[in-house]
């Protein structure tokens, strides 16, 4: 599905601002390390995550809220933006304000995971953002059937993380058999969400971890099984 970009003033007035002040602070020597560590995924202006979050709350300083409009708008305004720490930015801002967004918003989730794709920004967007989506209508969850089957592995690796903060309000269901459905697969990044949403539930019901992991060891990979029992044992 196509997402298009919604008139924003708000957005108007935040982008100049946003990409004068990031890029004033730019370390190019620092890029270049943090390029190298992100697999060359994108160019990067060399920016720490505290001075990144400092230098955001100067950028958004005066502005109001943002609405649905405003939250599509800057996310993929900001993902058009060809250094990685404007995609933070818009990551961070839907983070603070996924509750500001209907379920109309899941499209542009899923653009953005699968723009650009990388751990660092799927992993904040699958479980703070579409994690957020689904709790908010649980509607969504037909949506997230399908995403687990998805060829594109960061579709699926969302649809793994998307429960990893909701403790006792998990499906428990959909968990295990969410893991199930993709315990053969051969990349290493769904072997490991395989393992860390286990390891996550495992806070909550390790009991109901171990069981299955017992259950279905010969299905798991042995990358998922390890970091499923890492903090429960076997």
């Amino acid at each position: 599905m196509s997402v298009t970009v919604p008139p924003s003033p708000l957005t108007d007035a935040v982008l100049p601002r946003l990409t004068t002040i990031y890029a004033r602070a730019a370390d190019p020597e620092r890029a270049a390390q943090m390029r190298a560590y992100m697999k060359d995924v994108a160019p990067f202006l060399g920016l720490s995550s505290p001075a990144r979050r400092e230098l955001s709350r100067a950028v958004l300083a005066g502005t109001p809220r943002p609405e649905e409009a405003d939250c599509t708008a800057l996310a993929l305004r900001c993902w058009r933006l060809p250094e990685r720490e404007y995609h933070y930015f818009a990551v961070d801002c839907l983070r603070r304000h996924v509750r500001r967004c209907s379920s109309d918003f899941l499209p542009v989730a899923r653009h953005l995971v699968t723009t650009v794709p990388w751990w660092d920004t799927v992993d904040l967007l699958a479980a703070h953002v579409v994690g957020g989506l689904v709790a908010a209508d649980p509607a969504l969850r037909a949506d997230l059937d399908a995403w687990i089957e998805d060829d594109d592995l960061w579709v699926a690796r969302t649809a793994l993380l998307h429960q990893l903060r909701y403790k006792d309000a998990t499906d428990t269901g959909r968990l295990f058999g969410y893991c199930v459905r993709q315990s053969g697969h051969p990349d290493f990044f769904i072997r490991k969400a395989i393992g860390w949403c286990l390891r996550e539930y495992a806070k909550t019901d390790p009991d109901a971890v171990r069981d299955f992991v017992a259950k279905e060891r010969s299905r798991l990979s042995p990358l998922s099984v390890r970091e499923a029992l890492k903090n429960i044992g076997a």
